[in-house]
C-alpha cells in the first residue's frame, strides 16, 4: 500500500509542477506535500531531502522575483528602473494571464513585457534618455525570462528529487 501512496505523491507533485507554468506556487506546494508525506510516512523521505527541496524552492522564487531587476541592473538601469522592472513584471504577469489564457504563455509574456515596460518607463521618468532606458527595458525583459526559466527548471529538479528519494531504499 505504501507504493500506492508514493505514486500518488509523485502524481500530485507533477500536477503542482504544472501550476508553476501558470506562475502559481507549485514548487512550494510540492515541498509542503512532501513534508506532510514525510511526517505521515516517517522514514520514506529523509530530512536532507526536505531541506534540499526547500532550498531549491526558495532559490526558484528568488530567481523569478529578482530576474527582471537583475537584468535591468545588468543592462545599466538605476535602482528606480530596477524597481520598475519588478513592479511591471508582477502587473504584467497578472494581467496577461487573463488576457492570453494559453498554458504558461500569457503569464510569461506578461511578466517579460511588464518588466521591460516597467524598467523603460521608470528610467524615462528618472530623466534618462530613451536609448539607455530602452536598453534597461530589454535587459529587464530578458532577465525576467531567465528567472522564470530557472524557477521552472528548479521545480522539475524538485520533482525528480522527490520521485527518486521516495523509492530509494
Amino acid at each position: 500500500m505504501l507504493y500506492v501512496w508514493i505514486i500518488l505523491l509523485i502524481l500530485c507533485n507533477a500536477l503542482f509542477l504544472l501550476l508553476v507554468l501558470f506562475a502559481l506556487p507549485g514548487n512550494w506546494l510540492m515541498v509542503a506535500l512532501t513534508c506532510l508525506f514525510a511526517w505521515w510516512q516517517q522514514g520514506v523521505v529523509s530530512i536532507y531531502t526536505l531541506v534540499a527541496i526547500g532550498i531549491l524552492a526558495t532559490l526558484g522564487e528568488l530567481f523569478e522575483f529578482f530576474g527582471g531587476m537583475g537584468g535591468a541592473k545588468k543592462a545599466g538601469a538605476r535602482w528606480f528602473g530596477a524597481f520598475g522592472a519588478l513592479l511591471g513584471a508582477i502587473i504584467g504577469a497578472v494581467v496577461c494571464t487573463f488576457l492570453i489564457p494559453i498554458l504558461m504563455l500569457g503569464t510569461v509574456i506578461g511578466a517579460c513585457i511588464g518588466a521591460s515596460t516597467g524598467a523603460l518607463v521608470f528610467e524615462l521618468a528618472s530623466g534618462r534618455r530613451i536609448k539607455g532606458s530602452a536598453r534597461s527595458g530589454l535587459g529587464a525583459g530578458l532577465g525576467e525570462l531567465v528567472g522564470i526559466t530557472i524557477k521552472i527548471s528548479l521545480g522539475f529538479i524538485i520533482w525528480v528529487i522527490v520521485a527518486v528519494a521516495a523509492f530509494w531504499p
